[in-house]
């Protein structure tokens, strides 16, 4: 059950108020003005709160102003209850941090709407989302957006790309957002010597690109078709405007690219310090967690050059090591393929 502060001098608002939220299932606490608000937020940190502007001892916009300067009462949702429409108050009102104004006379059903928008907003800012696909269309689905992906890739033009076929090179600007229809992509870096580091991987139904537009800079990586690959194509524009309309996507949408990032350091530390064996299962459990399906037995056709920059090791390296595994009964290999035959020794390989 959700605790909602109410902050109201008149009396009779407080208490039809109060007995309209209790009807809600709210718990609700009530204070008489600013000050004893104050002191009942620092107690019980409330889910949200609903404050009055005109009140005695302390005003709304002086209780906001002590609310953003307290780390722990800060970020809680914060509704102006208020009979001042003018245009000045709700800017200066929405200037300080509110996040919503509800103007007396108000209906139930408006009072109610609006708690339960930022209600609904502030659990998908706490909660805590796959660094992934998934994660963004579980963000999606939280709030009513599902169809926002499909509809941003859906009766596109599409490029196809030939195997090794470069789709953009680092140091190029972005004018696109790319969406795998069919085959499989890699990001890569390359260093002055030539030698290639996969830093990312990309299959049916996931979208590419878009690190380089929220940052408004150039590529930093160069992304190759590792198979014949279908893409769609989207218009820059396009997804700026989806970004824009939707600031709650944008942010959860750069916790998951932090997520990301995070991934990505892991794997660079992971280079660094593991053993060569060690590396090479990482490249082969990451594989199988990436393209391989619940309840299949996994098998990938990827060239060895490929798995060999995925796992940061020579080619050469990579085959002995892949003939190890395969002599260990850990993976079989035909016609290509690597079959992962004990997918739990591979992840527990010590280095």
């Amino acid at each position: 059950m959700n605790t909602i502060l109410l902050i109201e001098d008149n009396h009779e608002i407080r208490e039809n108020t109060a007995e309209i939220l209790e009807l809600a299932n709210y718990k609700v606490l009530t204070a008489e003005n600013g000050k004893v608000g104050i002191e009942k937020a620092m107690e019980v940190s409330p889910d949200l709160i609903i404050c009055d502007i005109m009140m005695p001892v302390l005003d709304g916009y002086g209780v906001l102003h002590l609310l953003n300067k307290n780390e722990k009462l800060k970020d809680i949702p914060f509704v102006f209850l208020t009979a001042k429409t003018e245009r000045l108050d709700f800017r200066k009102g929405m200037e300080m941090g509110a996040d919503d104004y509800i103007t007396k006379p108000f209906t139930d059903l408006e009072l109610l709407n609006a708690i339960e928008q930022r209600l609904k907003k502030i659990s998908i800012l706490k909660k805590k989302y796959e660094s992934s696909q998934d994660g963004i269309r579980s963000l999606l689905e939280d709030i009513g957006k599902q169809d926002l992906l499909k509809d941003l890739s859906t009766n596109r033009n599409t490029n196809n790309y030939r195997r090794k076929q470069a789709i953009y090179n680092e140091g190029n600007h972005p004018n696109r957002l790319f969406f795998v229809q069919r085959g499989k992509v890699k990001l890569f870096k390359s260093n002055d010597d030539g030698k290639d580091l996969t830093i990312g991987l990309y299959g049916e139904g996931e979208y590419f690109g878009y690190m380089a537009l929220l940052e408004n800079a150039v590529y930093k990586e160069t992304a190759e078709a590792m198979e014949d690959s279908e893409i769609a194509i989207i218009p820059r524009e396009e997804f700026d405007e989806l970004i824009r309309e939707n600031p709650v996507v944008m942010k959860k949408f750069i916790q998951i690219l932090a997520g990301n990032i995070m991934e990505k350091e892991e794997q660079l530390l992971g280079l660094a310090y593991n053993s060569l064996r060690k590396r090479v299962a990482d490249a082969l459990i990451m594989l199988q967690r990436k393209f391989g399906k619940d309840g299949e037995a996994f098998s990938i056709h990827i060239s060895r050059e490929d798995l060999a920059n995925i796992a940061g090791t020579a080619t050469e390296s990579l085959i002995r090591t892949l003939s190890d595994f395969k002599s260990e009964k850990l993976i079989d290999i035909k016609d290509g393929s690597i079959h992962i035959l004990n997918e739990k020794k591979l992840a527990s390989l010590f280095n």
